[in-house]
């Protein structure tokens, strides 16, 4: 681009770029009107796409205008200026669609330099500048680009996948990142122009200041922003709602000279109309803003809220305040003489009074409660009658070049020949509305003639005997392993539609009875879940990591439902699924590839600093013959692999998370502050656990991710065994942990059901229901023996008992029970007994050859799987 490029070229070439953006707008309402980021992919291509570039154009240009001083670069850096926003923008939307945040970050940040180096212009050009009345109104401009820096930075945090502290607070950070971005960065810049612009519109006499231009206007704005920040960051919505209120104190200030002016000289042209209604949808838009969160039960609830007031926030205010302003601005700066000027406006103004109906006609009718697919219509024909601006500038663009006065001619200035031109015929305004009018009934009238038929323009609806045709949409969000709300009341016939957010630092997912599925949600991740018809009530749950038993249910109430259609019903019933257990076999044997889990126990490592690597995975493990359940485990075994040390020994752990949800580790070996090394890290993270073992025993490690018996119960838990000083060496040395299974389907989970009731399917030794009976351990007659039991539960304690065998040593939880006969010098011991979660060793020699049952003595448990058996030989 060069410096002499022409002005009128200028404009046509800049003013391109806003079309685009709203083609694509209505591109991405039309292809990702069912997806999870449809909405706020079209909201950003409106409001940081198409009016963010005009507000940088056209800021720009009423800031030369007013200051009678041109920005350093002129158009040339202007247009790089452009650039580097759009490249920003297209960046950020292709980052959060794509999840990625990287490019979700450089976008954000071309984004906020360009604003930052947009403010230092206009900083300049205020400083060089001659005294002007209505220079005062460039700071507008100035402090919006502040703000939108700062909406842009949290922008970029809460879209960080790993940020803990944007999971914690998104919810505030939504609502400070629309609040400056759309009062601010839109809201000023509209303000501080609409002062000037809409009563040089109206063709009404500008007073010698205004209202926007006065001392206090844009610092009580301000103070609003940075009190509606403040009440974010100190967890108050009162705060925040206040903040909101000083900020609607100070636009209606301005809000009411403006009133006066269209009192004085009536809107006649769809410039005047349609800026007119923006600010009315600005001021209610943002009285809804500071309503929403006063009134709301949590944050959470207030972004929801607010979620469903941006469209009109972005469409109602910022979509007609841009068409509106450069209806009027794109004759007065392509000029070419009054033939021209006239006939392009003319062109722009074309059917004003019928399109500003219909727009905000329709933006009222879809407040009210009418059918989803009504409402789908209103807003297919709105966002029509919006894009028919497009077909408009087009064609005024040919008009203007074909109605130019010859070379030469003087060019109309921006506001004296306008306002002292002769206003335009008024168009047969009663023709226009009831044109209008009748619209709005077609639209309404085929909008219900669709919806019994059950085509939804928007989303899904029931169908089926009963079926009323209207479809209920609710948005639920998944915060603190909890649904907000966690009860829904549905008439019954109705088709339920959630939006369901998921605003925990976790994956979740909401599972129904009636078998819909939501699939797993991201954190910070948003999805549209079709239930169906609602005809009875319903229960669903979130079916990951045990979130159920958490209490994380969601109940849906048919209203109006036949008691006895409901009587059964199996809403949030804690049912147990079919799982393999029916199928256990007490007597099978495992195939002939089969090979048992290696007991034996090495001595430990003569180095003082133990380093190793633990990575959680799904891994689908026999557990039993011919049962596999999906576990979650430690380096693809359960139990994990056991670690051992003396006491002094430094134990190094990089943990990594390679399954699908958070999970954690608690090694009960180290005594320190579980906060950070014990936190639930997500899928694709890592921490470092790093303890000094101070205290001999085995102990367990486990996942500590609540509930933590589902977590244990699927494999998630292992030994670390630190050898008490002076322990002696032994001929034979073994590990067994004791663990349960609950089964769940085969080749799934475990049933975390099944797990509060505290009734096991299987018992095992390292994993595997009776492995030892397959494969037993061996012994030479004479040696002695020496065995280490951890009772990992997560729920039944052991009796731990070798059958012929007398144990003359038993050490049990740090200490020595039995050592050398004990008092009487001939003790000996039958059982060691342990609790979930207690460990110790028993030694013991074998004085002939034969084969010696060992199991749990609670002997129900070692009919489970809890048994094996020892060979000795001589």
């Amino acid at each position: 681009m060069k410096p002499s490029l022409k002005r009128r070229l200028w404009h046509q070439i800049t003013g391109m770029l806003v079309p685009v953006w709203l083609i694509l707008g209505i591109v991405s309402v039309i292809l990702y009107r069912g997806s999870s980021f449809g909405p706020w992919l079209m909201v950003h291509l409106l409001l940081l796409g198409a009016l963010s570039t005009a507000i940088l154009v056209w800021s720009q240009h009423f800031a030369d205008s007013l200051l009678k001083n041109t920005a350093p670069g002129g158009r040339y850096w202007l247009g790089v200026r452009l650039t580097v926003h759009t490249v920003g923008a297209a960046l950020v939307m292709i980052g959060i669609t794509g999840a990625w945040w990287h490019v979700v970050l450089t976008g954000g940040i071309l984004v906020g330099l360009n604003a930052v180096v947009h403010a230092t212009i206009l900083v300049r050009q205020l400083r060089g500048a001659l005294p002007a009345r209505f220079a005062p109104l460039v700071r507008y401009y100035i402090a919006a680009a502040g703000c939108l820096v700062v909406g842009v930075t949290l922008g970029i945090w809460m879209a960080h996948p790993g940020s803990a502290a944007a999971s914690d607070y998104y919810d505030r950070l939504y609502i400070t990142h629309i609040g400056l971005n759309l009062l601010g960065w839109v809201g000023l810049t509209v303000i501080g122009t609409v002062a000037l612009l809409l009563p040089t519109v109206l063709r009404s006499r500008v007073l010698s200041t205004t209202r926007a231009a006065a001392r206090p206007t844009l610092p009580t704005l301000l103070a609003g922003l940075v009190v509606l920040g403040t009440g974010a960051y100190a967890d108050s919505r009162i705060i925040t709602a206040a903040g909101v209120l000083i900020y609607l104190v100070g636009f209606a200030r301005v809000l009411g000279e403006l009133a006066g002016h269209v009192r004085r000289s009536p809107a006649v042209s769809y410039a005047g109309w349609s800026i007119t209604a923006a600010l009315a949808w600005f001021a209610v838009c943002a009285l809804g803003f500071g309503t929403v969160v006063a009134t709301a039960g949590s944050w959470a609830d207030a972004a929801a809220g607010l979620k469903t007031l941006v469209p009109y926030f972005a469409v109602g205010f910022g979509g007609q305040i841009m068409i509106g302003a450069l209806s009027f601005l794109i004759p007065v700066v392509l000029g070419g003489g009054p033939r021209a000027f006239k006939a392009t406006a003319h062109e722009l103004d074309r059917a004003g009074l019928f399109r500003v109906s219909v727009v905000n006609g329709a933006l009222v009718v879809t407040l009210l409660p009418v059918p989803d697919v009504v409402a789908a219509a209103l807003w297919a024909v709105l966002l029509t009658t919006l894009a028919a601006f497009i077909i408009l500038m087009v064609r005024a663009l040919r008009i203007n070049r074909k109605n130019r006065t010859p070379p030469g001619a003087q060019l109309p200035p921006l506001v004296r020949d306008v306002a002292e031109s002769p206003a335009p015929k008024p168009p047969p305004r009663t023709a226009m509305l009831i044109a209008a009018a009748a619209t709005l009934a077609l639209t309404l009238a085929v909008g219900v003639a669709l919806e019994p038929s059950n085509i939804s323009l928007a989303s899904g609806s029931g169908s089926g005997p009963g079926a009323t045709g209207h479809t209920t949409t609710v948005d639920v969000t998944m915060i603190d392993t909890r649904f907000s709300p966690d009860m829904i009341n549905v008439p019954v016939g109705d088709n339920l539609v959630i939006t369901l957010t998921n605003a925990d630092g976790m994956l979740h997912d909401l599972v129904f009875d009636n078998g819909v599925e939501s699939g797993s949600v991201e954190p910070q991740a948003t999805t549209t879940v079709d239930v169906g018809m609602i005809d009875a009530d319903l229960g669903g749950w979130c079916s990951l990591g045990g979130h159920r038993l958490l209490g994380m249910l969601l109940t849906v109430n048919a209203i109006g439902a036949d008691s006895t259609a409901t009587a059964d019903s199996p809403a949030n019933t804690m049912h147990s699924d079919a799982s393999a257990s029916g199928s256990i076999d007490p007597l099978a044997e495992p195939g002939s590839d089969f090979v048992a889990r290696d007991a034996r126990l090495a001595p430990a490592a003569s180095a003082t600093v133990h380093t190793s690597t633990m990575t959680v995975g799904n891994t689908e493990t026999e557990v039993a013959p011919g049962i596999t359940q999906m576990l979650w485990t430690y380096n693809h075994t359960a139990p994990g692999p056991t670690l051992r040390g003396t006491v002094g020994d430094v134990f190094e752990i990089t943990f990594v998370n390679a399954g699908t949800i958070g999970h954690s580790l608690d090694f009960h070996a180290g005594s320190l502050a579980p906060d950070k090394p014990m936190q639930t890290i997500d899928p694709g993270e890592e921490l470092t656990y790093r303890f000094t073992a101070t205290r001999s025993g085995i102990w367990m490690y486990h996942c500590s991710t609540m509930p933590m018996s589902v977590h244990i119960a699927n494999g998630m838990f292992g030994a670390v065994i630190i050898d008490p000083p002076g322990l002696t060496a032994v001929e034979q040395e073994y590990v067994l942990v004791q663990s349960e299974f609950y089964l769940g389907r085969q080749g799934e989970e475990g049933d975390p059901v099944k797990v509060q009731t505290q009734l096991p399917d299987l018992l095992t030794f390292n994993g595997y229901a009776n492995q030892y009976v397959a494969a037993p351990l061996t012994a030479t007659v004479g040696e002695k023996v020496r065995i280490w039991v951890l009772d990992a539960g997560p729920n039944v304690g052991s009796s731990f008992h070798v059958v012929g065998g007398q144990f003359d040593t038993v050490f049990s939880e740090g200490e020595y029970l039995l050592r050398g006969g004990g008092s009487t010098g001939t003790g000996g011991a039958q059982t060691l007994a342990l609790a979930p979660a207690q460990g110790g060793f028993v030694e013991l020699t074998f004085t002939e050859a034969g084969t010696y049952p060992f199991m749990s003595h609670v002997m129900s448990d070692a009919e489970k799987g809890a048994r094996g058996l020892i060979v000795v030989t001589d």
